[in-house]
Protein backbone atom coordinates (compact mmCIF):
# COMPACT_ATOMS: atom_id res chain seq x y z
CA UNK A 1 0.00 0.00 0.00
CA UNK A 2 0.83 3.25 -0.67
CA UNK A 3 0.13 6.70 1.42
CA UNK A 4 -0.36 9.88 -1.05
CA UNK A 5 -0.49 13.52 0.93
CA UNK A 6 -1.49 17.09 0.48
CA UNK A 7 -0.71 20.55 2.30
CA UNK A 8 -3.62 22.70 2.68
CA UNK A 9 -2.59 25.76 4.86
CA UNK A 10 -5.16 28.66 5.66
CA UNK A 11 -3.92 32.06 4.29
CA UNK A 12 -6.57 34.28 4.59
CA UNK A 13 -10.72 34.90 4.92
CA UNK A 14 -11.48 31.35 3.63
CA UNK A 15 -8.59 31.29 1.28
CA UNK A 16 -6.49 27.92 2.04
CA UNK A 17 -3.18 27.30 0.25
CA UNK A 18 -2.96 23.57 -1.34
CA UNK A 19 0.44 21.60 -2.21
CA UNK A 20 0.15 18.34 -4.08
CA UNK A 21 2.94 17.05 -5.73
CA UNK A 22 4.70 20.45 -5.70
CA UNK A 23 2.15 22.28 -7.01
CA UNK A 24 0.42 24.77 -5.80
CA UNK A 25 -3.38 25.19 -5.76
CA UNK A 26 -5.44 28.10 -4.22
CA UNK A 27 -9.23 27.00 -2.98
CA UNK A 28 -11.48 29.97 -1.88
CA UNK A 29 -15.42 30.26 -1.13
CA UNK A 30 -17.83 32.72 -2.92
CA UNK A 31 -17.83 36.23 -1.69
CA UNK A 32 -21.70 35.72 0.23
CA UNK A 33 -20.19 33.65 2.45
CA UNK A 34 -16.95 35.60 2.87
CA UNK A 35 -14.25 34.09 0.55
CA UNK A 36 -12.65 36.32 -2.16
CA UNK A 37 -12.66 34.30 -4.82
CA UNK A 38 -9.18 33.54 -5.09
CA UNK A 39 -9.50 29.67 -6.26
CA UNK A 40 -12.34 26.98 -6.87
CA UNK A 41 -14.37 25.26 -4.15
CA UNK A 42 -13.86 22.06 -2.70
CA UNK A 43 -16.56 20.14 -4.44
CA UNK A 44 -15.47 21.59 -8.03
CA UNK A 45 -11.83 20.27 -7.24
CA UNK A 46 -13.39 17.06 -6.73
CA UNK A 47 -15.14 16.93 -10.25
CA UNK A 48 -11.66 18.09 -11.56
CA UNK A 49 -9.92 15.26 -10.19
CA UNK A 50 -12.17 12.59 -10.97
CA UNK A 51 -12.14 14.33 -14.62
CA UNK A 52 -8.41 13.68 -14.62
CA UNK A 53 -8.07 9.91 -13.44
CA UNK A 54 -10.84 9.08 -15.65
CA UNK A 55 -9.36 11.22 -18.57
CA UNK A 56 -5.68 9.80 -18.23
CA UNK A 57 -6.70 6.26 -18.13
CA UNK A 58 -8.88 6.62 -21.60
CA UNK A 59 -5.92 8.23 -23.58
CA UNK A 60 -3.67 6.08 -22.15
CA UNK A 61 -6.09 3.05 -23.02
CA UNK A 62 -6.51 4.53 -26.25
CA UNK A 63 -3.20 4.70 -27.30
CA UNK A 64 -2.58 1.48 -26.48
CA UNK A 65 -5.80 0.64 -29.20
CA UNK A 66 -4.08 2.90 -31.64
CA UNK A 67 -7.14 5.11 -31.12
CA UNK A 68 -5.81 8.99 -31.35
CA UNK A 69 -8.63 11.21 -31.23
CA UNK A 70 -8.58 14.81 -32.55
CA UNK A 71 -9.85 16.08 -29.84
CA UNK A 72 -11.25 14.89 -26.05
CA UNK A 73 -13.01 16.73 -23.55
CA UNK A 74 -14.94 15.93 -20.30
CA UNK A 75 -17.56 17.55 -18.76
CA UNK A 76 -18.05 16.70 -15.46
CA UNK A 77 -21.41 17.51 -13.30
CA UNK A 78 -22.32 16.81 -10.12
CA UNK A 79 -25.91 17.31 -8.27
CA UNK A 80 -25.45 18.92 -4.83
CA UNK A 81 -28.16 18.79 -2.10
CA UNK A 82 -29.47 21.91 -0.42
CA UNK A 83 -29.21 20.51 3.21
CA UNK A 84 -26.05 19.93 4.98
CA UNK A 85 -23.70 18.40 4.76
CA UNK A 86 -24.22 20.12 1.08
CA UNK A 87 -22.95 17.01 -0.92
CA UNK A 88 -23.24 14.97 -4.48
CA UNK A 89 -26.04 13.19 -4.84
CA UNK A 90 -25.02 12.12 -8.33
CA UNK A 91 -22.36 12.88 -10.81
CA UNK A 92 -22.20 12.64 -14.37
CA UNK A 93 -19.51 12.44 -16.83
CA UNK A 94 -19.63 13.25 -20.38
CA UNK A 95 -17.16 12.07 -22.56
CA UNK A 96 -16.59 14.05 -25.76
CA UNK A 97 -14.57 13.19 -28.93
CA UNK A 98 -13.81 14.39 -31.80
CA UNK A 99 -11.44 12.98 -34.63
CA UNK A 100 -11.23 10.41 -37.92
CA UNK A 101 -12.13 6.70 -37.71
CA UNK A 102 -13.19 6.87 -33.98
CA UNK A 103 -15.29 3.82 -33.20
CA UNK A 104 -17.94 4.05 -30.67
CA UNK A 105 -16.65 0.43 -29.05
CA UNK A 106 -13.36 1.02 -28.66
CA UNK A 107 -14.59 4.43 -26.90
CA UNK A 108 -17.03 2.69 -24.74
CA UNK A 109 -14.21 0.07 -23.72
CA UNK A 110 -11.47 2.32 -22.82
CA UNK A 111 -14.31 4.47 -20.74
CA UNK A 112 -15.83 1.34 -19.18
CA UNK A 113 -12.25 0.01 -18.08
CA UNK A 114 -10.92 3.32 -16.47
CA UNK A 115 -14.56 3.34 -14.70
CA UNK A 116 -14.47 0.03 -13.87
CA UNK A 117 -10.62 -1.38 -13.11
CA UNK A 118 -8.47 1.61 -13.07
CA UNK A 119 -9.68 4.92 -12.01
CA UNK A 120 -9.20 5.11 -7.98
CA UNK A 121 -10.80 8.39 -8.00
CA UNK A 122 -14.10 6.91 -9.44
CA UNK A 123 -13.71 3.98 -7.71
CA UNK A 124 -13.60 5.66 -4.14
CA UNK A 125 -16.54 8.35 -5.04
CA UNK A 126 -18.79 5.64 -6.43
CA UNK A 127 -18.62 4.29 -2.87
CA UNK A 128 -20.86 7.29 -1.80
CA UNK A 129 -22.47 8.60 -4.98
CA UNK A 130 -23.67 7.40 -8.11
CA UNK A 131 -21.52 7.72 -11.29
CA UNK A 132 -22.61 7.68 -14.78
CA UNK A 133 -21.53 8.59 -17.91
CA UNK A 134 -22.27 9.32 -21.62
CA UNK A 135 -20.43 9.31 -24.82
CA UNK A 136 -20.71 12.19 -27.54
CA UNK A 137 -18.73 12.19 -30.86
CA UNK A 138 -18.80 15.56 -32.01
CA UNK A 139 -18.26 17.06 -35.76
Amino acid sequence: MSKQSAIVQWTSGMAFKANANGHEIMLDADEHVGGDNLGPRPKSLLLVSLGGCTGMDVIAILRKMKVDPDYFNMIVEGDVTEDHPKQFSNIHITYEFKGKDLVKEKLEKAITLSQEKYCGVSATLKKAVPVTWEIKILD
